[in-house]
């Protein structure tokens, strides 16, 4: 099984200004006869059902009367698939956090910039290389008449039509490398496109992951070589400002995918197009099948750019967990995170942790990648999260993770397409009956073949969460971003509710935000600013489908 993941480089552009607020929602206590939401039993409840916390969480909330005719309005559209689809496209769903930016183009889009840079394509693997095309090969530009052709691509370059019973793991990962060629030429490009389909899901936030200034980084490592002594081996990178140097290009190479965002999008003009308005942050990746002083060098680029561009966030680890040498180095890479979290304080930590399942690699690795993410390199996040009840001690693990609200970032589809993993044997319910928070994210939407309103939908029907519930988890991709900034929420909002903080409470929808302390707020936190937009969105569309039931 071929278990590395052949990924292009993948870069960003610049966060969008965030739009004017619009109508505020009332956020005071709901009114005497509102109703409990979450008290339907979901899907696999019983799942893993030794050692649950003294309490189930989360805990029912009262609903608004607002909330429940819209509750009672999503119910009555279970057998009716178009109005479904339309009220899930259309519900505020805050930002999407687990998100590779190559992955998340469309693979039309792919295809079509692939004719317009002139590339070619290998008949045998139909892997998109560059011009010209010699034998073996034919123009990508040969996809706008010859439809097999087309098809063709689009099933090779993503999971179109992929057969049930197929080796999904590696088609999904072998993807990347097919349209390699295509993703490192045209960033900003790609990130317009990308954008925009997210602002068109109703969302008002992206982190999308990119590999900055891979070349450079590459040729650091090699240059400084390996030593196990994490100290002395930063100490290396940093001196005679080698790092910094590189620091520079990833900042460079920024700019300029910027630059084509703007001018793609029409960004400050009259014709500007939907992903201006989105704010976009980025997660610096580093590639876990490599040699260790590659993984280590693009950890400490990754968090030195957070530290020097407000653009970059976090880092996280990709390429699959399963290979061999990323198994090999696990705890390894764990303890250079810890040691450059300490180096980089400013820099947050999202890691690809326990993306695997029995059968994919033996007994011995499923026991621990979860526990070390959290306890070792401190993750403020996991992403995937999928094999949490094989590990030893989860329990502990799970009641960590919901103390020090360490989200799971969960991509629905891609979990069922890479391990085949869905429905109650996913650990959704079990982290949730822990108090973990949860948000709901799409991978790599584009090779999936999906959008995050899917994976909002997939939620519902499978494990027959309220509107309630699912306007929770709305809130979470915003309240457990990486944004600067005080939030809108008081305290855990997990296990003790969301709760809007006594600077805002009382505020008035469609008025102007009267008290100064909720006013220095929003101008103040962009996190709060962007939950305050969101809360005015929900009222909105609530108000619309209460007057659907009425």
């Amino acid at each position: 099984m071929s278990k590395q993941l052949r990924s292009a480089a993948r870069r960003r552009a610049v966060p969008a200004t965030v739009g004017s607020l619009l109508a505020l929602s009332l956020l005071t206590a709901p009114s005497a006869d509102a109703q409990p939401a979450g008290a339907r039993q979901t899907a696999g409840a019983q799942q893993a059902g030794g050692g649950l916390p003294s309490r189930a969480v989360p805990r029912s909330r009262p609903m608004t009367v607002a909330e429940a005719r819209t509750d009672a309005y999503l119910r009555s559209l279970r057998s009716r698939p178009v109005p479904l689809r339309g009220f899930f496209v259309s519900l505020p769903k805050g930002g999407d956090l687990h998100n590779h930016l190559s992955g998340a183009v469309s693979t039309e889009y792919l295809i079509e910039l692939a004719v317009e840079g002139g590339l070619c394509v290998e008949t045998a693997t139909l892997t998109a290389v560059a011009p010209p095309c010699g034998p073996g090969t034919r123009p990508a530009a040969d996809a706008r008449t010859d439809r097999a052709f087309h098809e063709a691509l689009v099933r090779a370059w993503s999971m179109e039509d992929f057969p049930p019973g197929g080796n999904g793991h590696d088609h999904f990962f072998d993807t990347f490398g097919k349209f390699g060629e295509v993703t490192w030429r045209h960033r900003g490009k790609l990130l317009a496109q990308v954008a925009d389909h997210v602002a068109g899901q109703n969302q008002f936030y992206l982190e999308t992951m990119v590999t900055p200034a891979s070349d450079g980084a590459k040729q650091l490592a090699a240059e400084v070589g390996w030593d196990s002594d994490l100290a002395a081996l930063h100490r290396k990178l940093v001196t005679g400002g080698k790092l910094d140097k590189v620091v520079a290009a990833a900042r460079r190479e920024a700019d300029d995918g910027d630059a084509e965002f703007r001018a793609t999008e029409r960004c400050g003009t009259r014709h500007a197009r939907p992903g201006c308005r989105l704010t976009v942050r980025w997660a610096s990746q580093a590639s876990r099948g490599s040699a260790p002083e590659r993984v280590f060098t693009q950890l400490a680029l990754g968090m030195r750019l957070v530290e020097r561009d407000p653009r970059f966030v976090a880092v996280n680890l990709v390429q699959p967990e399963d290979g061999d040498v990323a198994l090999r180095d696990y705890s390894l890479q764990m303890r250079m995170v810890r040691y450059l979290r300490g180096q980089y304080p400013k820099a947050h930590v999202t890691l690809h942790a326990g993306e695997l399942w029995p059968g994919l690699v033996k007994p011995k690795d499923l026991r621990f990648h979860i526990q070390e993410a959290v306890d070792v390199a401190r993750t403020e996040r996991v992403g995937h999260g999928v094999d949490l009840v094989h590990e030893d001690g989860w329990q502990s693990t799970a009641r960590t993770m919901a103390a020090r609200q360490v989200a799971v970032e969960v991509p629905f589809t891609s979990n069922a397409q890479i391990l085949g993993v869905k429905g109650a044997d996913h650990p959704f319910t079990t982290y949730r009956r822990y108090g973990v928070p949860i948000v709901l994210a799409t991978d790599d939407p584009g090779v999936s073949r999906i959008d995050i309103s899917h994976e909002y939908q997939y939620a519902a029907t499978t494990y027959g969460l309220s509107y309630a519930e699912l306007k929770d988890l709305a809130r979470a991709s915003l309240q457990y971003a990486f944004l600067p900034g005080a939030s809108l929420w008081q305290g855990n909002p997990t296990t003790a509710g969301y709760r809007v903080v006594s600077a805002c409470r009382g505020e008035r929808p469609g008025l102007p935000v009267r008290t100064p302390a909720c006013q220095r707020l929003l101008f103040r936190s962009p996190r709060a600013e962007l939950e305050w937009r969101q809360e005015a969105a929900f009222a909105v569309f609530e108000r619309t489908h209460t007057r659907a039931v009425r």
